[in-house]
């Protein structure tokens, strides 16, 4: 690590064992402040339990979790809690928005949550949608959104709370092919301008197209790590 890059993720020999399997086994892997990383491998390898790991959504039976400087083990639930709606986003690949609630109430409802007064997180939450190209439909209810569109609002909420780190998990997965380019265009664009961005996809055009660095992984156990060349 060059001076003056941070390391926003750092997990140290980080294994993770069910009754029956291991999913991850001593995986080491640090993540600098404006990378943006994709993590490759075939279902069952560990991706997703990686990006659980980072989120501090699962716990690791040994070795350490460091995300933006707060080691995740020392923080209880309430503490990770707090500790996910502040300092990380996450996109999924269904988007996870709640069906009662126009777009614009979805993207605030996170900024809210953290104790942003109302009227500051809706502010917010409006700017994102502008910036994203849907504010004229903040009043929409996710059913009445295309995929994109929808997936352009789970982005807006993963930002509002300007996050040190983005985890995006398989982001594209469940959109058609023009919906996908649009949101590789938006992952693509929010890096350029600093977001650091962790990516789990099974997708390598979104991986070539929005990525600087590769982590492939088998049978939980990182077996690759290159640096991307992003394809137009």
């Amino acid at each position: 690590m060059t001076s003056g890059e941070r390391a926003v993720v750092e997990l140290t020999a980080v294994r993770k064992e069910y009754r029956d399997s291991v999913a991850l086994d001593g995986v080491s892997l640090e993540i600098r402040a404006g990378e943006a990383v994709a993590v490759m491998g075939p279902s069952g390898s560990g991706k997703s339990t990686l990006l659980n790991m980072v989120a501090g959504l699962d716990r690791p039976t040994s070795g350490s979790v460091v995300v933006n400087g707060e080691d995740l083990g020392r923080l209880g639930e309430a503490g990770l809690a707090l500790f996910r709606r502040r300092r990380i986003g996450m996109i999924f690949q269904f988007f996870n928005l709640l069906d009662d609630l126009p777009a614009l109430d979805n993207v605030a409802l996170a900024a809210q949550l953290t104790g942003t007064p109302a009227a500051r997180a809706r502010k917010r939450a409006l700017e994102l949608l502008d910036e994203l190209g849907i504010a004229d439909r903040r009043n929409t209810y996710p059913a009445q959104l295309s995929g994109g569109e929808r997936q352009r609002v789970a982005v807006a909420r993963a930002l509002v709370n300007r996050p040190a780190l983005l985890l995006a998990d398989e982001p594209t997965g469940a959109l058609d092919s023009r919906s996908g380019e649009q949101v590789m265009d938006l992952l693509l664009d929010l890096n350029q301008i600093g977001q650091t961005l962790l990516l789990v996809t099974h997708d390598e055009r979104l991986a070539t197209r929005c990525a600087n660095r590769l982590v492939e992984v088998v049978d939980g156990r990182i077996t690759r790590e290159h640096s991307l060349e992003r394809t137009p």
